[in-house]
């Protein structure tokens, strides 16, 4: 079927039920960022190949919501669809919601599975207002019968505790005493907590798949009780390792789709994160059973690296910085020799590098590489049929990251590839650069929140009347998702306290349309820090290891904005790097990175 058959065949399905609508999300059940192929129910019903949007289907009308990334692929894929494109980074155009409720009378439905409890009680508050109803069906199974990918079947692997730092019955048991503490005697300790996040049940099982690109992670639910521990996962994913390491460590194991039954013959009080897990879980419990909605004890937990796993993350730094330096030699150096090369080589080029790293897995997320203008699209995407020619002059945006097994990695810079460099590209790039050492170099109070911290990245640039529009930090996996919660660095209202253990990217940006983006980014962590003699309290204090070893293109600094404890700071980084990567590369390597980390 085309896509105008598609939606006629949906409208049927929508007429048989009554519905005045049908909402299709790019979600998958799993709350995920990054998702199985088998979960692209908006791509299939519209034609529209880009990674965000939500499709609305009435009778007599279908329209696509997606931001400004697409606009342009929208437009040539939604072509003789029906389909009206959303622009929903313009100003004026009405949320999904905010169009439903203004254009729609009756009822709404949409696939339980791709909304989590919260987002679909927001959705069913907003929709009872204008006394619209809200229906949970999936229609979309029942038409997608035909090529439609299965979930995906590679088998899941156990993680090393040489690796993960901790047992898994050292995990359990810390999430149940979390847990404890939220129930009353009552319940008998009868209780249970769902979980449907894929880096948790990664996290609480140690366990590791190949099941969704960039994230090594394992398709599958859990439901923790107080006795017992239940990962449904197809079983065609476990060859007999994986079998006894589970048996091992008393993890049942029961089908992928059994959770709904399990959770049906559930008789206890059932904890869920609403952020996270999805209403079709939600509405499987049975009516007798509370319901307690808390924030996921694993999210929270597992954002406290250990030291394990902080060391691990220096090891993978390491990795990484052969591999950039590398990179940025053969740019240098051989890179337009070639010609022509686009953005497409240069992405190419540093996967090259990146896999010949110890213990390299894949790449994190998909590499940003942003010549001049696309730089200053900040989740540019490149792809080998549309990508720009790279030349040795003008702005290069680099953003990539690698996944190994001692960690994940996450780092951008800006480099000027030759000719004379514009006084504006240096004030841009040395107002980012200022930000990310005040950033780096801060001490604060423990109880601190990342908002309260986000405008010293931006001090400079506001200064001068400039900022941006994305986070200035997000959290970071242990060989998991690149993207974690439920700390960050941003201007939105945070409650969660930056604590020991966390780590947050440090990334301003300039970004002038047209012309160039500069962001600058290192991955950093919440380390102990020492009271000052001066201290008035009894507070404990914080402060930030870099992580990150790769140099700055010091061509681009305007030495004449930098301060002289800035350039102290730059300078003995630069030593750090060198020291701590020298003796990985080879002669000539290491004489290449001795000139870019000379002192300023």
């Amino acid at each position: 079927m085309n896509t105008v058959d598609k939606l006629a065949a949906l409208r049927q399905l929508m007429r048989a039920n009554k519905l005045a609508a049908y909402i299709v999300p790019g979600n998958d059940p799993h709350a995920s960022e990054y998702m199985a192929s088998h979960w692209f129910e908006m791509q299939w019903i519209s034609g529209f190949n880009g990674e965000t949007g939500t499709v609305v289907v009435t009778l007599d009308r279908a329209f696509l919501w997606t931001d400004s990334r697409y606009y342009l692929q929208a437009g040539i894929e939604l072509k003789d669809s029906t389909i009206e494109l959303m622009r929903e980074s313009d100003i004026d155009c009405p949320s999904v919601i905010e169009w439903l409720t203004a254009n729609i009378q009756g009822t709404v439905g949409l696939n339980p599975e791709m909304f989590s409890v919260n987002s679909y009680a927001d959705i069913q508050g907003q929709l009872s207002a204008v006394n619209c109803q809200l229906a949970s069906i999936d229609l979309i199974a029942p038409l997608w019968t035909e090529n439609r990918p299965a979930i995906p079947q590679d088998k899941l692997y156990p993680y090393s505790e040489d690796y993960a730092g901790e047992s898994v019955e050292s995990k359990l048991a810390r999430i149940r005493e979390q847990i404890s503490k939220n129930i009353s005697q009552a319940t008998n300790n009868q209780w249970a907590l769902l979980v449907s996040a894929l880096d948790e049940i990664a996290w609480l099982l140690n366990i590791r798949g190949n099941d969704v690109e960039y994230n090594p992670v394992v398709i599958s639910y859990v439901v923790l009780e107080a006795e017992k521990c239940t990962l449904f996962v197809d079983s065609s994913k476990l060859d007999s390792a994986a079998q006894n390491y589970l048996d091992f460590n008393n993890i049942d194991v029961l089908p992928y789709h059994a959770v709904f039954d399990y959770i049906r013959g559930l008789n206890a009080t059932v904890f869920y994160d609403g952020a996270k897990v999805n209403e079709a879980l939600f509405e499987a419990i049975p009516e007798s059973c509370p319901k307690r909605p808390i924030q996921s004890p694993i999210l929270v937990t597992k954002a406290r690296k250990n030291a394990v796993e902080l060391e691990g993350e220096r090891i993978a730094m390491r990795q990484d910085a052969v591999a950039l330096t590398r990179f940025f030699k053969w740019l240098e150096e051989e890179a337009f020799t070639q010609s022509p090369i686009t953005e497409w080589d240069l992405m190419e080029k540093l996967h090259e590098f990146r896999a010949k790293g110890v213990n390299f897995v894949e790449e994190s997320f998909g590499t940003i590489a942003g010549y001049k203008g696309n730089g200053a699209i900040v989740h540019y995407a490149a792809t080998p049929e549309k990508c720009a020619e790279v030349h040795p002059e003008g702005m290069l945006l680099l953003d990539s990251g690698g996944q190994y097994l001692d960690g994940t990695t996450d780092i951008t810079r800006t480099v000027w590839l030759g000719g004379d460099i514009p006084a504006q590209a240096k004030r841009d790039y040395t107002y980012v650069l200022k930000g990310h050492i005040a950033l780096s170099n801060i001490r604060f109070p423990r109880g601190t929140r990342g908002n309260q911290l986000d405008a010293l990245a931006k001090q400079f640039m506001w200064q001068a009347g400039i900022t941006f529009g994305h986070g200035t930090g997000h959290g970071v996996g242990h060989f998991l998702g690149c993207h974690e919660g439920p700390q960050n660095v941003r201007t939105d209202n945070n409650p969660t306290p930056l604590e020991v253990g966390h780590i947050i990217s440090d990334e301003p940006g300039i970004y002038r349309t047209g012309e160039w983006g500069i962001r600058t980014e290192n991955l950093i962590t919440v380390i102990p820090a020492e009271t000052t003699a001066a201290a008035t309290t009894d507070d404990q204090w914080y402060a930030f290891e870099t992580l990150t070893l790769c140099f700055y293109d010091t061509t681009l600094i305007d030495r004449s904005l930098m301060t002289q404890e800035e350039i102290n700071w730059l300078n003995a980084y630069h030593k750090r790097v060198y020291d701590e990567t020298a003796q990985l590369l080879t002669p000539e390597e290491a004489a290449f990175l001795a000139r870019k980390c000379q002192a300023i």
